[in-house]
């Protein structure tokens, strides 16, 4: 076998078929990300089931801590994808050590960065918190569960660009154990601190903590989370000084080395101010509901910013599969580019874009028939009863096209095509999500679903452009 015969030469995939690899790499994300939005599922529910006089408050001020998730992700992610296609690179190419030293400095910097992080979102708590226009007690519910999650942020740094690191590698199997544990601390913390009995139907589940629900509702949620951050991090400082096939944590490697970050800088910079984008501009769409919600006086105000929040997170299960499919699509469009081979990285994609596709198209079914069935999982209020399953029909439409948008993405990211991505989400955002949500929710006075049609949308948008670059770009020859 030549040294360039195209084939993966190290870490877990290297000897694979496509099928193996993506389904090697796809089912255990699969797993790890359902497991991520039960527990925001799990949250919302806890707080549902809040005394009566705070749920829509709490539900509305975790709405907003809805954007707290997304930022964190998003401030996280882009050093992750860094980390993670230097690694697919050197495993495609069978250049291990390049990918123990590319593990070092990016864990490094996980931390300090994390801490930056966590800083950051202590003192912006209570500004972030007064965007939606929400009520003080849901303000003040907000900037609480907040500043909870800022306490675990450096653990969660770890846990999530670790996570990634270990991805480029073609392993997914380990840090989805870990998350299944993470995900077990998480929700009986949150539960037991929150002090919440939790209720199905008639029956009721007796919180055995003597806390206050009305008092440590919220924050209990939250600090629970921390908690599960930290177990997270611990374990996977563990893992990765063991190590795995062809990828290991060595104490030396820590040591800053300014020419291998800034190759991890390159690649992943552009990813975070992708990331940041995308938050920015879910920051004016919440500033949108807001002015609609003054319009509809109290009772709007009251209940809007949470219809979203139970919105968005149903539209999450959809997500699922498509960024585990875009998972596989970005490491073995880095790993085969690392064993030059850019046909077989381009099939990768290809094959993985259709299979998102099609899998999320059946969830747009799902969300189309059963709209008001999920609502009331969540919440029985009638103001989340009449506006979500609106919001879930006007998603239904757009799924295929968010797939496109997620795994030929993720699959550009993986090969390290980060300022060509960060481009394209940018001129979407600003130049059609804002403006049409803008359009029909507030001058069109179509509220809630309006903002979604054009949120929705932009979607579509966006994936043909992205299935564009993956056609006609240059990504196949970006050097890392």
């Amino acid at each position: 076998m030549s040294a360039d015969d195209g084939r993966i030469k190290s870490g877990r995939l290297a000897g694979k078929t496509l099928s193996q690899a993506i389904w090697i790499l796809a089912f255990p994300v699969l797993i790890q990300q359902l497991l991520a939005a039960m527990l925001g599922f799990l949250d919302k529910f806890i707080a549902g089931s809040l005394p009566g006089a705070i749920v829509v408050p709490a539900l509305d001020g975790l709405g907003i801590g809805t954007y707290v998730g997304w930022f964190i992700g998003v401030a996280l992610t882009g050093l992750g994808v860094g980390g993670q296609a230097i690694i697919a690179r050197a495993m495609g190419g069978g250049r291990a050590s390049e990918g123990d030293a590319a593990l070092g400095q990016t864990m490094l910097l996980s931390v300090l960065w994390g801490s930056g992080v966590g800083v950051c979102l202590w003192w912006i708590s209570y500004p972030l918190a007064t965007i939606g226009g929400l009520s003080p007690e849901a303000t003040r519910l907000c900037t609480e569960y907040v500043r909870m999650l800022a306490l675990g942020l450096p653990f969660c740094a770890v846990m999530m660009v670790g996570s990634m690191c270990l991805h480029g590698a073609g392993e997914s199997v380990k840090p989805t154990t870990i998350a299944i544990v993470v995900n077990i601390v998480n929700a009986v913390a949150s539960w037991f601190l929150s002090g919440v009995e939790l209720r199905f139907g008639d029956v009721t589940l007796p919180n055995p903590s003597p806390l206050d629900p009305e008092v440590w509702g919220v924050t209990g949620i939250g600090l629970g989370t921390s908690l599960g951050y930290l177990v997270g991090g611990l374990m996977t400082i563990s893992l990765l000084l063991r190590g795995v096939k062809d990828l290991r944590l060595h104490a030396h490697h820590l040591r800053p080395r300014r020419h291998l970050s800034w190759r991890i800088a390159r690649v992943g910079i552009p990813s975070f101010f992708e990331g940041m984008t995308m938050w920015s501009v879910g920051i004016f769409v919440t500033l949108f509901i807001g002015m609609i919600a003054r319009r509809g006086g109290t009772e709007a105000q009251s209940g809007l910013i949470g219809a979203h929040s139970i919105a968005i997170q149903w539209e999450a299960f959809s997500y699922l599969p498509g960024y585990a499919i875009g998972t596989a699509a970005a490491s073995l469009a880095g790993q085969y580019l690392g064993a030059r081979n850019p046909g077989e990285a381009r099939r990768a994609i290809r094959v993985c874009a259709w299979i998102g596709a099609l899998v999320m198209g059946a969830c747009g079914v799902v969300f189309a028939l059963f709209g008001t069935e999920l609502t009331s999982i969540i919440s029985t209020e009638p103001v989340h009863l009449e506006l979500v399953p609106q919001c879930l029909f006007i998603c239904a439409f757009a799924q295929p096209f968010f797939s496109l948008s997620m795994t030929i993405r993720q699959g550009l990211r993986g090969a390290g095509d980060t300022t060509w991505v960060f481009i394209i989400t940018s001129v979407s955002t600003w130049g059609v999500r804002l403006p049409a949500a803008w359009f029909f929710g507030v001058y069109m006075d179509w509220g809630l679903p309006g903002i979604w049609i054009g949120l929705c949308g932009e979607l579509c948008v966006r994936g043909m452009l992205f299935l564009a670059r993956f056609m006609f770009g240059a990504w196949t020859r970006i050097r890392v």
